[in-house]
């Protein structure tokens, strides 16, 4: 292999490393402003879009042990790669591609699982992470809450009783 293929290899392995997650997207027929406008907007969300040979995605990818993306790598493809979650780069893919038709998902790697097309599109309607955690902090501290509203009951039942039987008195 040539000097500058290798490192372009290289390249990817290292970009495959520091993400958490590879999206492969057939960005056929995008227009120049399109593409600029969706690596923007990736680029937003914590990830970026690389263009590069399917070969050196598969050398790469085959290297560091990934999942095989055979059916995956077929025609003209983008690899998308963050270093945040998968989550907001495949609501940005989703929201562009309800706007402009393209580009269109085919699969991906997320922890060194591979995942197809439906998935990547089920990651991209989950909430934020941050909403994520929230929403589970407070199933955590729901037992916690349901079991001191049970111990302050009878005392707020016993003080409701004793305020009814005083304003009777004070009544009558």
């Amino acid at each position: 292999m040539r000097p500058e293929k290798t490192t372009i290899v290289e390249d990817l392995r290292g970009k495959f490393q520091s993400s958490p997650f590879l999206i492969v997207a057939d960005y056929t027929g995008m227009t120049v402003p399109h593409f600029a406008e969706l690596r923007k907007r990736l680029r937003a969300s914590g990830a970026s879009l690389s263009v590069v040979k399917n070969s050196f995605v598969k050398l790469a990818a085959k290297e560091l042990g990934m999942p095989d993306l055979g059916k995956s790598l077929a025609g003209q493809n983008a690899v998308i790669t963050g270093e945040a979650d998968i989550c907001g780069a495949a609501k940005v893919l989703k929201t562009f591609a309800k706007e402009f038709t393209k580009p269109v998902l085919k699969g991906g790697v997320l922890d060194n699982a591979a995942l197809d097309a439906a998935q990547i599109t089920a990651l991209a309607d989950l909430p934020p992470k941050e909403i994520l955690q929230a929403q589970l902090l407070g199933l955590l501290n729901m037992p916690a809450t349901q079991l001191v509203r049970t111990l302050n009951e009878p005392a707020a039942s016993l003080a409701r009783v004793l305020q009814a039987k005083a304003d009777a008195a004070a009544a009558a």
